[in-house]
């Protein structure tokens, strides 16, 4: 298997996730391990020469930084730090974000301007590389001081502390070191606060939502262009001169992608009675082309954050400074992701209302497109079910980053919470997922009522594969079992086959 080699270039957010997804190793490159050492060596020569206090190196943390710290107890004073944050609670975070954790943390290490051991770096690239997991909690973190909470339990482990998956089963951290035959990490003055300060648990949960929404958002449009067919609609809206003329780039980008589904669609192309459909057809390009264009903006935002340095203080060696400053904030990110959280949802709210006008009765279509209406009730309930999802993405698309609340006795007196908005967008997401697989069971229930027409070549293939997973509905059945074999679907199949 091959290697990642970390530093110096630069990594996208869909360039980690994938190299996550894959189980490619990682390692340092020649000029990452040089520029760790190089700080480390600074940071002590400098460390020996200190009288005036530096904050997290000779002093406490937060509202404690007027504390000066003895010479004798500045490792116990970065192992105390670990150990008192972490403070999480709430449901475990999944292996694949705890995974992309690993990896930013090693990614904002590797710059060298934050005074750690190339032992600890080394040891983060063991647990990722042989998937020894640490337990994180999803709540904790403000999101100001960075992910203090979730990145002490991220870090704990590298103590021979807190617990671990390895192979789905839950551990005593202490017991797989021993099995490894690794030691503990003995922390060296300021590397527990080099851990302890950073974005790495926001910017996980946006490097994962930027991958799954992105393969989401091209799933939207096939499956709109299923429903428009079972809807009978029109192909007008998608013509490009309309766009041309509006020329946001998502709405180009969507229409085009419509004409590319329909293309050679006998549905399509024929005599249309309607003169226009309702905008949740008509205006697809507007609308999720203006969500595909959030993306490309917060996938920016988060390409300069996973190459960043987000600890503090940072140590500068050739300048020989060490600066404490506030790159820990996660402003930048937690307005990016209540940003991309509201575009997720609008995705997910006009689906629900392509689903809601395949059920009404028009178009030829039978009332909840049930083959025998009133002794069955159809694909009725599906769409309350999409309803109630998306009503809930209302409420959480409330942009978290607007809260603030005082900690550390006022020191830290403004915070982004956007540890927050990272995990109520994965909420929305999630959400997302069911809707779209409900509007995909509906769009092609409704398909079979225009038989013997044919959709075009693409969308019958997608048509195809689909019914090897959920059939037509006859007659009444338990749709529970056909929404997740639907979002399933989604999942693992590659659009670019169809």
């Amino acid at each position: 298997m091959s290697t990642y080699i970390i530093g110096p270039s630069s990594i996208s957010p869909l360039e980690v996730a994938q190299l996550v997804a894959s189980g490619t190793k990682i390692s340092l490159s020649e000029q990452a391990t040089e520029n760790i050492e190089r700080c480390r060596r600074y940071l002590d020569v400098t460390i020996n020469a200190l009288e005036a206090p530096v904050y997290g190196i000779n002093t406490g943390f937060g509202a404690l930084c007027d504390v000066k710290i003895n010479d004798d107890q500045l490792s116990d004073l970065q192992r105390n730090l670990i150990m008192s944050h972490a403070c999480g609670t709430g449901d475990a975070v999944s292996p694949e974000i705890v995974k992309t954790m690993l990896f930013l943390k090693v990614q904002a290490l590797s710059y060298g301007y934050s005074g750690v051991q190339l032992a600890t770096v080394q040891r983060l690239i063991d647990f990722y590389n042989n998937d020894i997991l640490p337990v994180v909690y999803e709540q904790g973190s403000l999101g100001a001081s960075g992910d203090l909470a979730p990145l002490a339990h991220l870090c704990l482990p590298l103590l021979g502390m807190g617990e671990v998956w390895v192979n789905g089963i839950r551990q005593e951290a202490s017991s797989v070191l021993e099995s490894m035959g690794w030691e503990a990490i003995v922390p060296a003055s300021k590397e527990g606060l080099a851990l302890l300060n950073g974005t790495q648990f926001m910017a996980a949960f946006g490097v994962q939502l930027l991958s799954k929404s992105a393969a989401l958002f091209d799933w939207a449009v096939a499956i709109m262009a299923l429903s428009l067919e079972a809807y009978d609609g029109r192909v007008e809206p998608f013509h490009p001169n309309l766009h041309q003329i509006r020329p946001h780039p998502g709405q180009i980008k969507v229409a085009e992608l419509v004409r590319q589904w329909l293309d050679g669609s006998e549905i399509a192309s024929k005599h249309k009675v309607q003169v226009q459909d309702p905008y949740s057809f008509r205006c697809t390009p507007q609308v999720l082309g203006a969500s595909r264009d959030v993306w490309t903006h917060v996938n920016d935002v988060f390409t300069r954050e996973i190459n960043s340095v987000t600890d503090n203080p940072n140590v500068f060696p050739d300048d020989d400074l060490i600066l404490s400053g506030g790159n820990f904030h996660g402003q930048p990110l937690a307005m990016a992701l209540d940003y991309l959280c509201l575009s997720i949802h609008e995705v997910g709210s006009i689906s629900e209302r392509r689903t809601y006008q395949l059920i009404s009765g028009k178009r030829g279509l039978p009332h909840f497109l049930a083959a025998n209406a009133g002794l069955h009730s159809g694909l009725m309930i599906p769409q309350y079910t999409a309803a109630s999802l998306v009503s809930q993405n209302k409420q959480l698309c409330t942009p978290a980053s607007a809260d603030t609340i005082d900690s550390s006795a006022g020191q830290e007196d403004h915070v982004s919470m956007g540890a927050n908005a990272a995990t109520k967008a994965w909420r929305v997401l999630k959400n997302f997922e069911n809707i779209l697989a409900i509007e995909l069971l509906n769009a092609s229930q409704g398909l079979e009522f225009r038989r013997p027409l044919k959709t075009s070549p693409a969308l019958e293939k997608l048509m195809t594969a689909y019914r090897k997973v959920v059939p037509f509905i006859a007659e009444d059945r338990i749709l529970s079992k056909d929404i997740q074999q639907s979002a399933w679907f989604i999942k693992s199949y590659r659009l670019d086959e169809a």
